[in-house]
């Protein structure tokens, strides 16, 4: 066979074998194209397993957060029922006294709440650590000023001692109270918390760091894929 006719045939050749190619690509690597979300805290090696393309894998049990058991700015109870299949973000507060810190971050949430503000999947969480003054009387006036509607931005109050086991060991951020020169101080985490449908952690996020609120829009993205993808799955 002539040199020409030989290099006539591998292109015909590639030319058919590129598009199965591509197709291949796009209906097996597709589905996991972007980098999976980790999961933050202590997990647990289960006794069950499933599989995933042939391969047997032991399910792990992660750290899920429990214990949301408060009241918003309306007055009203809430709890992850309210959050039924919803994708949540978390951060802490306080009303008074103004601080840079908390301002920062209650923009930073302004901008998430307006940029979601039509997705039904994505809701909002701000903890006050200063539950004594931040009564849902003073929670509503200062929902108002940030433009933070209940249901959608809910500003949690309750029980000091709940308030403060759920974030400091179910979110693992760090939030307390301290007292000196006769009045009292607070220290807090200016994180941001994502958190998926089944109360898993599954990023931290400076509030203060245009790099981390990126990073943090890009995989509130990655996780609704991840739920829609799993619910399609029937997972």
């Amino acid at each position: 066979m002539k040199p020409a006719s030989i290099k006539k045939i591998l292109i015909l050749v590639t030319i058919l074998a590129v598009p199965g190619f591509l197709y291949y690509l796009l209906q097996d690597q597709g589905k996991n194209r972007y980098k999976p979300l980790p999961f933050f805290g202590p997990k647990v090696y289960g006794h069950s397993f499933h599989e995933v393309r042939g391969k047997t894998i032991a399910d792990t049990i992660y750290h899920e957060a429990k214990g949301l058991d408060f009241i918003n700015q309306a007055g009203k109870s809430v709890s992850w029922n309210n959050y039924k299949d919803k994708i949540v973000i978390f951060n802490v507060f306080y009303t008074q006294p103004v601080s840079e810190a908390v301002r920062l971050s209650n923009k930073a949430m302004q901008a998430f709440d307006a940029m979601y503000s039509e997705n039904r999947m994505i809701h909002f969480v701000s903890m006050s650590i200063d539950p004594v003054y931040d009564q849902p009387e003073v929670l509503t006036k200062y929902a108002d000023s940030l433009s933070a509607k209940p249901g959608k931005w809910d500003l949690l109050t309750g029980d000091s001692t709940k308030l403060f086991s759920f974030i400091n060991e179910q979110l693992f951020m760090d939030a307390h109270q301290a007292f000196g020169r006769g009045r009292k101080h607070f220290l807090l985490s200016d994180y941001f918390v994502l958190v998926d449908p089944q109360h898993r952690i599954r990023g931290y996020y400076r509030s203060n760091r245009q790099e981390d609120l990126s990073r943090l829009d890009d995989e509130i993205k990655v996780l609704i894929a991840e739920v829609l993808r799993n619910t399609e799955d029937g997972r």
